[in-house]
């Protein structure tokens, strides 16, 4: 096995996020699925956007979030992922490497356009997300940097992204060169409504032992077991999968290792003011653990940590220095 020169290459939706403040009446009268996403088209998209009030254009997408975060933290990144030739696919591909992400992946010309997320986000920090995929969907595996991922100890691939049938085979490919070069995969499940549509493809990845790390909350744990018990829903999953996390909102998080269940609070923050890419950074925390080779309970106190951060404040990206609020655990 060759040396690896990244800690993490992820592939995942390349978007960028439009948050707004909003009260509960609009979320009401808009039909929206409060904390949910939901995917919209263009007409869609269109349309929230010219309901949202005064909004802040952040670059998001649920592994470059994660990325974000663990280069934050020192770890040596990489991202694949599809972008248009406009001016949201300028300032994601600015914003990513100005954290000291390698992006190679070239810009689509034409349309769709690059994807957008708009958030609204309420008075208890909650998002509710509507997402339009653009040029995101249309990442082909022709587009994969195969040397990035063999360099790479461990692939992280976003669940969101399975959904369109071109970068679902990319990451499929993706896979596969990842476990001929003898690295890691981790999955991050994303929502109940990507499993809802392929959870089929999901549990076979995992029976197939195609996951080393598999990324859940709640709600998408209940929802691929089919086990409303949590209890009941763990026991049915991670016998099947080396390292399974399972994050919880205030409840903290789990991670069972080889059949061995460790579990940390969440940390204590005095408000939550936007909950967007709290499980993003929580797998990013729980990341640069794992590939420095630390015990698991610190993985998951790093990625309470981090999101903890995350949730402080508007946005999916990290504002405080990561590295520093870690340093005591790290």
């Amino acid at each position: 096995m060759s040396e690896t020169t990244l800690d993490v290459v992820a592939i995942g939706n390349a978007i960028v996020d439009v948050m707004a403040h909003c009260e509960d009446a609009l979320i009401e009268e808009l039909g929206l699925v409060r904390g949910g996403m939901t995917l919209i088209d263009t007409e869609g998209a269109n349309s929230l956007y010219a309901r949202m009030g005064q909004a802040t254009e952040i670059s998001g997408g649920s592994a470059a979030n994660t990325l974000a975060g663990l280069a934050a933290l020192g770890a040596k990144c990489g991202f694949i992922g599809q972008v248009a030739e406009d001016q949201l696919g300028e300032i994601f591909a600015h914003d990513i490497r100005s954290g000291g992400i390698a992006f190679t992946t070239e810009a689509r010309e034409g349309n769709p356009p690059t994807a957008r997320c708009l958030i609204f986000v309420t008075p208890d920090g909650q998002r509710t997300m509507n997402t339009y995929l653009g040029a995101s969907q249309y990442l082909p595996a022709a587009a994969l940097d195969l040397d990035m991922i063999a360099s790479a100890k461990v692939l992280y691939l976003e669940g969101y992204l399975w959904d369109p049938e071109e970068p679902r085979a990319a990451m499929r490919q993706a896979i596969d060169a990842a476990r001929k070069a003898g690295r890691k995969v981790a999955f991050t499940l994303s929502d109940a409504f990507v499993i809802s549509r392929h959870g089929d493809d999901f549990r076979a990845l995992i029976e197939a032992g195609q996951i080393d790390i598999l990324f859940a909350n709640e709600v998408e744990l209940a929802s691929l077991t089919g086990e409303d018990d949590f209890d009941a829903g763990i026991a049915a999953l991670a016998p099947k999968v080396p390292t399974l996390v399972v994050t919880r909102s205030e409840k903290g998080a789990v991670a069972v290792v080889d059949g061995t269940l460790t579990q940390v609070p969440a940390e204590p923050i005095a408000k939550v003011v936007d909950t967007t890419g709290a499980g993003d950074l929580f797998a990013a925390g729980f990341l640069s653990g794992h590939v420095r080779g630390l015990e698991v309970a610190k993985c998951l106190k790093l990625g309470a940590i981090c999101a903890a951060e995350i949730i402080s404040h508007m946005g999916a990206r990290p504002e405080a220095d990561l590295e520093a609020l870690t340093a005591q655990v790290a």
